[in-house]
């Protein structure tokens, strides 16, 4: 084993808490390296946030052109193009959609390692595995050698990627009709007919988009609704926006089997309820549910560090594991699997690293408020409790929910974008908000405007009296608890 390099931290992988991490200790002089195998940035610039929702900009840009004629807008029409789901045709460039996508990828994977190097970072490019608890093995991806590290304190960022998928006949499938979250972003041209396996965040996002791009989409979902973790009416409207697009959801259904393969298409079985049928004529088959954590190479084991069955690494409220000096943080931990979270993460651990606040009072991410967005169209945001998730943790509180159609916001009407609805849960006796969920265009935003509220502790009264803009979405605040019940 060569000389080992010591530091005084070291990070395992470059994601959106590792990355900012890095180059805060490293700013206050700590000798810092992170160890990141495939590229900087970690999966939200390279494989999630950043590719997915510049593609998402490009789908809804063909959604408006087709929509064109309703805001008395016509887009002459173009033979030989993708026939979308309005009177108007557009023609749809993959290659350019992808290159766009790559682009602005490589701005921000480039631009974040610049900043690293900058700041004084070791970054080194190469798998990382424990022989103790304060010593690494690395190997090199990018001068082919060994290397052995040394951290004084060592935290695993090292995040999740798609699970292994196993369907009787996939193997029969042609190369690169078989897809995950990652390589769908690659694909050069539009499928002819995408079978999304998955209703959840992933699959919904990526199945109107291809939908939008002109592709026949089928979404087979295993549970009794899209997005399983959200309230049932306002899920049951985003299947209503899906099939009203075109988009065909196959619920309480899986797959079975891949059956009938030729040189362009391939059929999948189906089993629906307590019945077996087939979605046939399909060209790609995208696995949109399941992810897995990144540490069956850790070696983990060796450095103490506990991992729970599913091979998640166990982190206390403090981001510390069972290892004195080695710390855990983002998705590798277990969810929620948000680049906030792993934001927060970073902001969490670096008075703990940097030894900036006494030990008694470092920071927690318990009970913190876990806001998100699914990029559909209209976005579907959510932040704190659902209605059930309510009535569950204060059971005998009075409990108040308030629903209202986007189609009572102006601004909604004003932009014919009226597809939706906001749902929020309040405390009954203090007026506190407890949860929150749209789903409408800007749900995200309007989102977050709740959540400012709700981190300052207002009632809801303060919501309902303010003064808005108007006409703005978040005007609709005003009304919205006019339907408390």
């Amino acid at each position: 084993m060569s000389t080992p390099t010591q530091y005084d931290t070291i990070i395992i992988g470059s994601g959106q808490g590792g990355t900012p991490l890095a180059r805060a200790l490293a700013l206050a002089n700590h000798k810092t390296a992170l160890i990141e195998r495939e590229h900087i940035g970690g999966c939200c610039v390279n494989e999630g946030c950043t590719p997915t929702k510049t593609m998402i900009a490009s789908g809804r840009v063909a959604y408006l052109a087709r929509r064109g004629g309703e805001y008395g807008v016509h887009v002459p029409k173009v033979s030989g193009s993708y026939e979308g789901n309005g009177n108007n045709e557009v023609v749809i460039d993959m290659k350019k959609v992808r290159q766009r996508k790559r682009d602005i990828v490589e701005s921000f994977r480039t631009g974040g390692e610049k900043r690293l190097r900058d700041a004084g970072v070791d970054v080194i490019i190469g798998e990382a595995s424990f022989v103790d608890a304060k010593t690494m093995v690395v190997m090199d991806g990018r001068e082919g050698r060994e290397r052995v590290v040394k951290g004084e304190k060592i935290v695993i960022n090292t995040g999740c990627r798609p699970g292994r998928v196993v369907l009787d006949g996939l193997e029969r499938v042609p190369g690169g009709k078989v897809l995950d979250s990652t390589s769908i972003m690659e694909l050069g041209e539009v499928p002819g007919h995408l079978v999304v396996v998955g209703g959840g965040y992933i699959g919904v996002e990526f199945g109107q988009l291809f939908r939008r791009l002109g592709a026949r989409v089928t979404v087979l979902q295993r549970g009794k609704q899209l997005l399983p973790r959200e309230d049932k009416e306002l899920a049951d409207m985003l299947l209503g926006v899906f099939r009203d697009d075109g988009i065909e959801v196959l619920l309480e259904s899986a797959p079975l089997a891949v059956e009938n393969v030729s040189e362009g298409t391939f059929d999948v079985a189906v089993e629906t309820g307590q019945r077996k049928e087939a979605v046939n004529g399909a060209t790609h088959i995208l696995f949109a549910s399941g992810r897995v954590p990144n540490t069956e190479r850790l070696n983990a084991a060796a450095a103490g560090v506990k991992m729970d069955k599913r091979g998640y690494v166990v982190a206390n409220e403090f981001l510390e594991t069972s290892s004195p000096s080695i710390y855990a943080m983002g998705d590798v931990k277990g969810p929620p699997a948000f680049t906030h979270i792993s934001y927060d993460d970073f902001r969490v651990l670096k008075p703990t690293l940097l030894k900036t606040i006494p030990a008694d009072e470092r920071l927690s991410i318990k009970d913190r408020i876990v806001p998100y967005v699914a990029y559909t169209d209209p976005q579907f945001g959510h932040v704190g409790l659902h209605e059930h998730e309510a009535r569950e943790t204060f059971p005998g509180r009075k409990i108040l929910t308030a629903q209202m159609p986007m189609s009572y916001v102006a601004r909604a009407l004003e932009t014919d974008e009226t597809r939706g609805a906001m749902k929020a849960v309040v405390d009954g006796e203090t007026g506190q908000i407890l949860g929150f969920s749209c789903l409408g265009v800007e749900g995200g935003e309007i989102m977050s405007v709740v959540q400012t509220a709700m981190m300052g502790k207002l009632p809801y009264q303060k919501l309902q009296d303010a003064v808005f803009a108007h006409p703005t979405f978040a005007e609709s605040l005003n009304n919205l608890w006019g339907f408390l019940k």
